[in-house]
């Protein structure tokens, strides 16, 4: 049963619109608000356009090393080529993180759920009167704008409206992304149905998302060095070309010949490269 109307994957929307005609949020979209969009975009603009100026700046110098109309042309243009490449880039990695973060804290969130949906089922309460308490239980650790309050009240209204609870759960693992609410749908769809032991699947499952969180946990503590010495590697040849231009005009110059132009070049396009292999290497999945 699909209780949401869904837009094709080119033109997906923030938000849903769920079978009791509540909006509810498609975890996989982050749109940036205006004020953000432009802050995020100025402030990228302007450091690629600094990065920009100092590996190409001060081409087409007179034979004294003085500036000519054509320098301050061509300064103007690669300040603005690298700095609309680098919004270009840094915008879908902001992105991309809010992304990933957003799932993350749903993850921990929906893992306190099970453990207090299986404390009130082990009390004796039914499967509709379980999520009732445990969003009284929520509600205790978490604000009303944190995501597990707001797709309990949907779960629980559905509840009220006579929509199966296991096609809300299989839901919101899809809108999320997260394959662990959306086995733990169909684990929860298999039991519940079939009358087998609901505390035990909610316990087991319980256990296992919290095994795979501890995982994830340490393999981040083991990668974390790995990502800051990338990340000083990545800062390291804007450093040390800024010290080399600073040493002398001698220096300066060798950047802008033929020669330096075309080192400088492939120098960024490694150093950029090996950036996104290494993140890829780095970003382990459990």
């Amino acid at each position: 049963m699909n209780l949401f109307k869904k837009k094709t994957k080119e033109s997906q929307p923030q938000y849903y619109m769920s079978a009791i005609n509540v909006q509810v949020l498609n975890y996989d979209v982050y749109e940036l608000g205006k004020s953000e969009r432009i802050i995020l975009s100025i402030v990228s603009f302007i450091v690629g356009a600094a990065v920009g100026y100092l590996f190409y700046g001060g081409i087409a110098k007179d034979v004294n090393g003085h500036p000519t109309v054509t320098t301050h042309v061509l300064n103007i243009i690669i300040m603005c080529i690298v700095g609309f490449f680098a919004t270009k880039i840094f915008l879908p990695m902001y992105v991309t993180r809010k992304i990933e973060k957003r799932k993350d804290k749903l993850r921990v969130q929906f893992i306190d759920l099970l453990d207090s949906l299986s404390t009130s089922i082990s009390s004796g309460k039914n499967v509709p009167q379980a999520f009732q308490s445990a969003k009284g239980d929520m509600m205790l650790q978490y604000s009303d704008d944190d995501y597990i309050i707001q797709e309990l009240s949907v779960i629980i209204e559905g509840i009220e409206n006579n929509i199966a609870v296991e096609d809300m759960l299989i839901d919101l693992g899809n809108r999320s992304g997260i394959k662990d609410i959306t086995n733990f749908g169909y684990v929860f769809q298999t039991v519940y149905r079939k009358g087998g032991n609901i505390k035990e699947a909610i316990a087991s499952c319980h256990d296992l998302l919290t095994e795979k969180i501890e995982i994830e946990l340490a393999i981040s503590t083991k990668t974390a060095a790995a990502k800051n010495e990338q990340n000083v590697m990545m800062i390291m040849p804007i450093i040390l070309v800024t010290m080399l231009k600073l040493m002398g005009s001698d220096f300066a110059k060798n950047f802008t010949t033929p020669l330096g132009l075309v080192s400088t070049t492939v120098a960024v396009a490694l150093f950029v490269t090996s950036y996104f292999v290494g993140r890829k290497l780095i970003n382990i999945e459990v």
